[in-house]
């Protein structure tokens, strides 16, 4: 059940709307005049959820990628480019 609260318990009530947030890691939805305004979420919560949303969009293009065309890659091949490109970017970062 999602937690929907006046968003004047932003002002009067943040402490307890940050442990809510930070202890359940889920949002905590805030409305002014009855109406939907804003959502508040921990760091960590949307830090995560961005990376699923990254993670989700790449799922999609690589299933996009595979209907149109019929290259395969052997699992040897997709694993030798990944720690390439993590070879490149650690040395990038060491520089």
């Amino acid at each position: 059940m999602p937690d929907i609260r006046p968003v004047s318990d932003l002002r009067n009530n943040f402490a307890e709307i940050s442990r809510t947030v930070h202890e359940t890691a889920e949002p905590v939805f805030l409305t002014k005049n009855g109406y939907g305004d804003m959502v508040v979420m921990s760091m960590e919560a949307y830090e995560q959820k961005m990376f699923e949303s990254e993670v989700y969009l790449k799922l999609k293009e690589a299933e996009l990628e595979a209907k149109t065309t019929d290259k395969r890659y052997s699992h040897k091949e997709v694993f030798d480019e990944l720690r390439a490109k993590l070879s490149d970017r650690m040395e990038s970062d060491n520089v």
